[in-house]
């Protein structure tokens, strides 16, 4: 029975590079919340003391067109091609990946050139007649949150705060979403399989905090790449993430982990659409639940700036009550500076309601 428990447990997990990475960026984020990229990278390379190269040549893998039907197959296997080739060109072989769409296509592109060698001769042979490029495959394949979780412990030594409320001494209640294409598509690829998944978890009880159980915790968010880029189909994506608002609503989490930046949008942005629709929030109040990625909640707790390095603000939801909550010590009055530090404007009200009405 030991025999069994061991390898049924070996089964989810997945060995996770410790330094080098080339690291391939997410073509959403950077529009949604465009400081968790540069956050992740000051982590490893100051925090951390990894080496991890950012290309400036590095573009879009095209998982959205080609999870939307526009974007051929081929051309998909083309394009992951040429990253890996620029890997290889600056002596790289282990991939540190962004995005949860991109995780899932690089994933998909190197099982069929497993299994098909010819497709990977082709692809090749694309890449070879449109940039005249040659490449490797890589020895590593690892998303941003499984990196972010192997050093979780590291992280908590370094961390100048921890997710614990600062008035009652309790740990933080957080929910942990995570994102269809790390896990579902490939779950032995994951930390944990699609069921399972421990990478969030372990970040939130490295760091302090209590990891809430939720009966529609492994749903999807709802993007869905069709159910949202076509207009009339986007009730089908709101309503995804209702369910799993629904779900977490008796729980009362101070705050929603995510590891994948579409998922981090849907799962804040929908937040004040469910509120203008209903009239309510599904955290309380005006505001409605904090939500998170990975690498924004390691910056946190490693003493990272919420306006100036994190770019927080950029949220729909207010995070502010959770800084309080953690204690975490910042100036509102940067909350809405430029580069410049200069005060450049605010929105109407953050949060899902205008407070003042």
């Amino acid at each position: 029975m030991e025999t069994k428990t061991k390898t049924r447990w070996s089964e989810h997990n997945k060995e996770i590079a410790d330094d080098h990475f080339f690291y391939l960026r997410s073509c959403i984020r950077q529009n949604f919340n465009p400081a968790a990229e540069k956050i992740f990278l000051s982590i490893l390379q100051k925090n951390l003391g990894k080496d991890i190269y950012d290309d400036p040549r590095h573009t879009t893998c095209t998982g959205i067109g080609y999870h939307a039907d526009i974007v051929p197959f081929e051309t998909l296997q083309t394009v992951i091609a040429r990253q890996f080739s620029l890997m290889a060109e600056k002596g790289y072989k282990n991939c540190a990946v962004s995005c949860i769409t991109s995780f899932g296509c690089y994933n998909e592109v190197l099982a069929t050139w497993k299994q098909f060698p010819d497709e990977m001769a082709k692809a090749g042979e694309n890449l070879r007649k449109a940039t005249g490029r040659e490449f490797e495959m890589p020895e590593n394949l690892s998303h941003s949150c499984d990196i972010i979780y192997k050093f979780r412990k590291e992280i908590a030594r370094q961390a100048r705060y921890r997710l614990v409320h600062r008035e009652t001494g309790e740990p933080l209640k957080i929910v942990d979403h995570i994102g269809c294409h790390y896990a579902k598509i490939f779950p032995e690829k994951s930390v944990g399989g699609s069921e399972y998944s421990r990478v969030l978890t372990g970040m939130i009880e490295a760091w302090g905090g209590e990891s809430v159980d939720y009966p529609e915790r492994r749903h999807c968010c709802g993007f869905g790449f069709r159910h949202y880029l076509i207009k009339n189909n986007r009730s089908y994506s709101i309503s995804n993430s209702r369910k799993k608002f629904v779900s977490m609503e008796p729980y009362r989490p101070d705050a929603i982990l995510t590891n994948c930046p579409g998922c981090n949008m849907f799962m804040d942005r929908w937040q004040y659409t469910l509120a203008q629709i209903e009239g309510k929030t599904y955290g309380g109040g005006t505001n409605g639940i904090p939500v998170l990625s990975h690498e924004e909640l390691a910056g946190l707790v490693l003493g990272y700036d919420p306006w100036k390095d994190l770019g927080l603000q950029m949220h729909q939801v207010d995070v502010e009550p959770l800084l309080q909550k953690i204690g975490i010590v910042y100036d509102p009055a940067q909350k809405f500076a430029g580069v410049n530090g200069k005060y450049i404007n605010e929105p109407l009200f953050t949060g899902c309601f205008n407070p003042h009405n």
